[in-house]
């Protein structure tokens, strides 16, 4: 298929599936979270699964089936390089990320769906569920945020709609003095710290944002953020939507220190450092 005939294709057919499949497994994960019943367990690495990360897997597969775009996911079967270095088409997925922080009560977790196409993130949803709040881009698109996205079981947005609700990013209304860093809440190291402190001599005027899960990707594509490190383990599917969010809003997304551009589909899904810098950062 030509590049513009499959990029037609996304906005008309796979971007609205995958917003509803992003809107029912968020009707998903706020039932578990409303019901404080989380059934907590223990994956082979030792980070915590709730039923709610099982559920939205569950749900965004079977909504995003019909597509036959093939499927990797943070809760799906683990498949070998092998299985998946050829495909030229397929959806990177964290039904649940931030589970420490939904696990806490502190509402801050995401749907991640992003699409790749040869390997590059050509398109993304990022939703947050309790905020009711869609990020949404394509490549060369631009990034846009959509509001009062509500959770719910059966949605029918289509694409038409959904161009109508956007807001372009980033949102001028964010714009403010101090230069603000994002880090993790639930993943800090020395290593954090130490930039952080690099930056303060550049910035005496420096505020330290602490947030979980991809939202951090959000908040700098919107311009609240400037700046957000991250010296420990992350995967693939824990930056692709958001990166290319940040990146169609004006922002940036590197290897740290090296600088490089981060890849995708790597034999090991793990990702390096990253730093993250948003539209107005300087």
């Amino acid at each position: 298929m030509p590049e513009n005939q499959i990029y037609k294709h996304i906005n008309e057919q796979i971007l609205p599936q995958c917003f509803n499949a992003a809107v029912k497994a968020g009707a998903a994960i706020m039932g578990i979270y409303k019901s404080h019943d989380y059934d907590i367990s223990l994956k082979s690495d030792k980070t915590p699964i709730t039923i709610a990360d099982r559920l939205a897997h569950n749900t965004i597969k079977e909504h995003l089936g019909p597509s036959r775009i093939p499927v990797l996911s943070e809760e799906g079967r683990e498949m070998l390089y092998d299985e998946r270095r050829n495909w030229e088409l397929f959806l990177l997925v964290d039904p649940l990320d931030g589970t420490k922080e939904f696990i806490k009560g502190n509402n801050e977790f995401t749907v991640n769906i992003a699409l790749l196409y040869n390997n590059q993130c050509v398109a993304s949803i990022l939703y947050v569920p309790y905020h009711c709040k869609m990020y949404v881009a394509v490549k060369g698109e631009g990034a846009y945020l959509i509001r009062d996205i509500v959770p719910q079981a059966e949605p029918t947005y289509k694409a038409k709609q959904i161009e109508q609700m956007m807001e372009r990013l980033p949102l001028a209304c964010n714009r403010h003095d101090e230069f603000r860093v994002a880090v993790s809440r639930s993943h800090q190291t020395p290593e954090t710290f130490q930039r952080i402190e690099e930056l303060k001599a550049l910035h005496p005027n420096l505020e330290v944002v602490e947030q979980g899960s991809s939202y951090k990707f959000c908040l700098l594509a919107e311009g609240a953020i400037d700046y957000y490190i991250r010296t420990t383990n992350t995967y693939e599917w824990d930056t692709a939507a958001g990166e290319l969010i940040l990146a169609e809003a004006g922002g940036q997304t590197l290897s740290y220190p090296e600088g490089e551009p981060l890849k995708y589909n790597k034999d090991d899904l793990r990702n390096p450092w990253f730093e993250a810098k948003g539209p107005y950062f300087k």
